[in-house]
């Protein structure tokens, strides 16, 4: 199913970018041009050709690999997507590695205590988390930790401080989701006759949740987590943009400003094939794990 997603989600940027008011000669053509050199210049680009047309060609450079060339910075748009894409990819892969382990690390811990002061204290949290904007929490951040306190930067990708703010921003919203998905996982399986059978073993009931239960609660959560890995990358965009860091997510929200179609289109093609590539992964995660999703896909 990748082959026709693909298709369908590459119509569909092609098409909302081309609608979106306003266009890149604008931001080329100077003050007093005539009407006749900006008609020149959109000839030049391909831009006076119907849209079903333009697609067709961009498609056909992009079974190439060719991504087309950036019509304001005048560079290949691969090019530009290279440069910035490890930017983006080390600050999700962090994100998403510290939204995995607090995650799982809270909602266990509020699964084996439930009821408690602690397990609602960690609900209260994962509300919290999951009703903050990214955005608003990152200004938030710059103010209380770069700001006021001064321990991290405010801007930049420098030094290794400033990814800090960042990955926190990004990480407590998987955080939020991650817990919530395992403490409500293990509560299902704590039900199961098997657990019931290990506590008239003996058992104590930690060793229970944490060895056997937790392992067993883990197939839904690698799920959202395989959706996470896509996603976590679409929400650096407005993160990096709010602290200024180079990246994938600053390259698009600068070319959406000069409606720079190339460029836009490339990076909007980049996010959508990390959502399928993480979903892909997942799947394939879970046929490892799981011998009936295995007997499934057979």
């Amino acid at each position: 199913m990748l082959v026709p997603v693909f298709l369908a989600v590459s119509m569909v940027i092609f098409l909302i970018i081309h609608w979106v008011p306003g266009d890149p000669i604008d931001n080329m053509v100077q003050i007093g041009s005539s009407p006749e050199q900006k008609a020149a210049l959109v000839a030049r680009y391909g831009l006076d050709q119907p849209l079903l047309v333009q697609y067709g060609v961009w498609l056909r450079n992009l079974s190439t690999g060719d991504l087309g060339d950036a019509i304001i910075l005048r560079r290949p748009v691969l090019e530009l997507i290279t440069e910035n894409l490890p930017h983006s990819l080390r600050l999700g892969g962090l994100a998403f590695l510290f939204s995995t382990v607090v995650g799982i690390a809270t909602g266990a811990l509020a699964a084996v205590f439930k009821d408690s002061w602690i397990d609602r204290s960690v609900m209260a949290l994962i509300l919290l988390g999951s009703t903050l904007p990214s955005f608003w929490l990152g200004l938030l951040m710059i103010l209380l930790f770069a700001v006021q306190l001064e321990w991290f930067p405010v801007s930049g990708a420098r030094t290794w401080t400033a990814m800090v703010l960042p990955v926190l921003t990004i990480g407590l919203h998987g955080v939020a989701l991650v817990a919530r998905v395992t403490r409500a996982a293990m509560l299902d399986i704590s039900r199961r006759d098997f657990v019931l059978m290990l506590h008239a073993k003996g058992l104590s009931h930690q060793r229970i949740q944490l060895q056997h239960v937790l392992r067993h609660a883990m197939l839904p959560v690698v799920t959202i987590l395989s959706l996470r890995i896509g996603w976590i990358i679409g929400g650096a965009v407005t993160i990096e943009y709010v602290f200024a860091r180079p990246g994938l997510g600053s390259l698009l929200i600068t070319s959406l400003a000069q409606r720079d179609y190339p460029v836009v289109q490339g990076c909007l093609l980049m996010l959508a094939i990390a959502v399928m590539l993480g979903t892909l992964l997942g799947d394939l995660v879970q046929a490892g794990m799981d011998p009936r999703v295995r007997e499934h896909l057979r």
